[in-house]
């Protein structure tokens, strides 16, 4: 009895294992409503996207009864658009409105038309129409706008509409606001076929504006996904029509830099001049930046302000590049099923890979997809590390800094290096995660190109000796030495104003001479309009030992400038890492010669910029004296060498002249 009960027990397990490791596991499903019995067209979207493998090797379809539906993917062709010219037809005007009629000789499908031999420089609104007949119109533009502005380089002629079979095309002229137009040159139409890709994807991209330096906006882009066929990326900024806009603005994101310990650093996607004109209340804007696919789902969009105000970003669109398209055959509307999310499924092969040829030729039905299902939920699941957590043993002895790292859930952690690793560990070599024992925790290195700002205390103003009236000198201490290249931001509640600005360092005299200044930044800060906050002033510190610098400001004839409390920024340095389960983690730094690390980390650099980490900050450091000055204690010494000199020399003068024999009395 016992022996065929166990016997009874082991074949259920064999079955639990074949039944569990035997398929795909997938992690979503979403139903698919097929349009029509028959071929059908499934555009892909960006759930699916986000949430399947890459190329879509892991989508399956299945029918009510779990029997498993075929698909193909037909790739969009690689065609030039094909247009046909239209026939201009006239039509009434009246006091508001005017406009033109195109036959395009036969209906065709088309969505696009084009708008060519119209006199520049113009701006108007439109309104688009379409219709098999000249008596029945169907809407397809209720409102847009078309221009040509060569002196602003912006130039919009072409316009989309959703497609459709048409033979007439209308386009009326709001005349109210502006110049009446003469008929157009040319008007052409974009046919489209079958299996032609839909209109270009377009989905909004979360942002937060990121702190920077003056005349600078940085924001933070989150796309809903990894590895996303992103081509473009549309701006829209507040301020409805607005004023003018000319600025440079580049999109980034990070990349694993080879090299000896490698690292994250920024990477250019993307960058182009944003562009805004306004006339009679209408504003034409090319506010679309191209850009390269993006490995990671994080960007970096920084604009160049100049000296206007910071851009006032409203919004963010991803526009996708064209997708292949699922081709599949219903056998009527009932919904099928979809699932996907397994990366070691395999593609499937099937038999109506056959009729691939005959595809381009199908009429197929429009196909919608349902709501998404995770089957594994993770909401709050860390992201866990396929390598192990901890890594070589080292000896922490030989490390002259130590900081506790907050404690933080497992998995992927970002820690900001303050300004007190950056002083005690140039280059970031040396530095080492460990946890109690002294193992180690494998990091990337990654760079950023938004700054880390430091406050620096209220400046008060001193004098030294010789300065003159017109002078007003300010002293600024630096928390830490040894600091990298660094930028000192000043800020003044005045707004009219015309100041030379330098920063100073003393250095000691020569033979004897009283210490000198050497200027290491200067600038000329000046602010006419009192309507508007004046722009803060930055100045480059390079690196060096310094912690002690003089600000003089030339305020000539005038009251002294009224100086906001300073900021020092810094580079905004990160170590990327999974935080173990449980650990209690030290941060290691200051063994001067140590290598960088190698990890294999680096190899999954493109898997983890596609994840979100949790970012943590150093606490304060405990037990640490203020910085001594290097270069003033360089004075010291100096000063002190030579005052010790002077008195050993009179000391052995004073004994050559004791032993001197006293000269004998004259007769």
């Amino acid at each position: 009895m016992r022996r065929r009960a166990t016997i009874f027990l082991a074949g259920l397990l064999i079955v639990s294992g074949l039944a569990s490791g035997g398929g795909p596991r997938f992690r979503f499903e979403r139903p698919v409503l097929p349009g029509a019995a028959g071929p059908n067209r499934l555009e892909p979207d960006v759930p699916l996207l986000a949430g399947a493998a890459t190329g879509f090797v892991d989508l399956r379809l299945f029918d009510a009864g779990g029997r498993e539906v075929p698909y193909l993917l037909v790739d969009p062709p690689r065609r030039e658009p094909e247009w046909r010219a239209g026939r201009l037809l006239p039509t009434a005007a009246t006091k508001t409105a005017s406009g033109f009629e195109v036959d395009l000789g036969t209906g065709a499908t088309v969505d696009r038309v084009r708008i060519l031999g119209l006199p520049a420089p113009f701006l108007k609104r439109f309104r688009l129409e379409g219709g098999g007949d000249r008596s029945r119109w169907t809407l397809l533009v209720a409102q847009g706008t078309l221009f040509d502005l060569p002196e602003e380089k912006l130039s919009r002629l072409d316009v989309d509409f959703p497609a459709g079979d048409f033979r007439y095309l209308r386009l009326t002229w709001d005349d109210a606001s502006s110049a009446r137009l003469p008929p157009p040159g040319a008007v052409t139409a974009r046919l489209v076929r079958a299996t032609d890709p839909g209109r270009a994807a377009r989905v909004p991209v979360a942002f937060e504006r990121r702190p920077s330096e003056p005349g600078k906006s940085r924001f933070r882009l989150r796309l809903p996904a990894a590895r996303l066929p992103v081509v473009a990326l549309d701006l829209d900024v507040a301020g409805g029509p607005g004023g003018p806009l000319l600025r440079a603005a580049t999109v980034a994101a990070g990349r694993l830099r080879q090299g000896d310990g490698g690292e994250i650093a920024p990477a250019r996607l993307g960058e182009t001049i944003l562009r805004r004109a306004v006339r009679d209340g209408l504003s034409a804007a090319d506010l679309r930046i191209p850009v390269s696919q993006p490995e990671g789902a994080d960007l970096e969009l920084t604009v160049d302000d100049g000296s206007n105000p910071p851009l006032e970003l409203a919004g963010v669109a991803a526009e996708l590049a064209p997708l292949p398209w699922i081709y599949f055959e219903a056998a009527g509307t009932a919904p099928l099923t979809a699932r996907f999310g397994d990366p070691k499924a395999a593609a499937p092969r099937y038999d109506l890979e056959a009729l691939r040829d005959q595809v381009a030729h199908a009429r197929t039905a429009a196909s919608r997809w349902g709501e998404v299902r995770d089957l594994q939920p993770r909401e709050g699941e860390a992201v866990e590390s396929p390598l192990p957590a901890l890594g070589a043993p080292l000896d922490t002895s030989k490390f002259r800094e130590r900081r506790k790292i907050p404690a933080s859930p497992p998995g992927l952690t970002s820690l900001l290096l303050d300004a007190a690793v950056l002083s005690r560990s140039p280059g970031l070599a040396d530095i080492r995660i460990a946890d109690a024992q002294g193992r180690q925790v494998p990091y990337l290195l990654e760079r950023r190109d938004e700054p880390m700002s430091v406050p620096l205390p209220t400046l008060a103003r001193r004098a030294e000796k010789g300065d003159p009236p017109s002078l007003s000198r300010y002293r600024i201490d630096l928390p830490y030495p040894s600091l990298p290249s660094a930028r000192l931001v000043l800020a003044t509640s005045a707004r009219v104003f015309d100041r030379s600005v330098r920063l100073v360092v003393p250095v000691a005299g020569r033979q004897g001479r009283e210490p000198e200044e050497r200027t290491v930044a200067e600038a000329a800060w000046r602010h006419a309009d009192p309507e508007t906050p004046a722009s803060q002033l930055t100045l480059d510190l390079p690196a060096g030992t310094a912690t002690r610098y003089d600000l003089v400001v030339e305020e000539g004839d005038n009251s002294p400038l009224p100086l906001a409390p300073p900021r020092l920024l810094l580079p905004a340095d990160r170590l990327r890492f999974f935080y173990p389960a449980g650990a209690s983690l030290e941060l290691l730094y200051g063994q001067p010669g140590l290598a960088s690390p190698r990890y294999d980390l680096e190899l999954l650099a493109p898997r983890l910029l596609g994840e979100t980490a949790r970012e943590i900050a150093l606490g304060p450091e405990r037990g640490r004296s203020p910085e001594p000055d290097a270069e003033a204690t360089g004075r010291k010494i100096f000063w002190g060498a030579l005052v010790g000199a002077v008195v050993v020399l009179l000391l052995v003068l004073g004994r050559m002249l004791r032993r001197q024999p006293e000269e004998p009395a004259a007769p």
